[in-house]
């Protein structure tokens, strides 16, 4: 996984991912499936968020794909899709179930 700022990053293990946790103070994690319609919908709004000026420099913005990584998405119960986790210093903080784009900036705004 790459350390540049900005954009959504693709997470494929759970060792990758646990390592984004340690790396980053603010990490927002976009549970998504390829056979998801509104997974597809909300994704470039997200690529938008993560490549805002608001949160660019602030969070670390992953995907993880539910049926390629299902150990994460087993460990956080990830019962919908898409869901969005923030995590702030490797804690879940913040939980937004669905493609409700306001309700994610708000929840990425309350952890940054």
């Amino acid at each position: 996984m790459s350390s540049e700022v900005g954009g959504v990053h693709n997470v494929g293990s759970k060792a990758d991912f646990d390592q984004a946790l340690k790396d980053n103070q603010v990490v927002v994690v976009d549970f998504f499936a390829t056979w998801c319609g509104p997974c597809k919908v909300v994704a470039p709004k997200v690529v938008e968020m993560s490549n805002s000026d608001s949160y660019k420099e602030k969070a670390r913005f992953l995907k993880i794909d539910v049926d390629e990584v299902p150990d994460v998405a087993q460990e956080y119960s990830v019962k919908a899709m898409p869901t969005f986790m923030v995590f702030k210093d490797g804690e879940k903080v913040q939980e937004v179930v669905g493609a409700n784009v306001k309700a994610l900036e708000n929840a990425v705004g309350s952890a940054v």
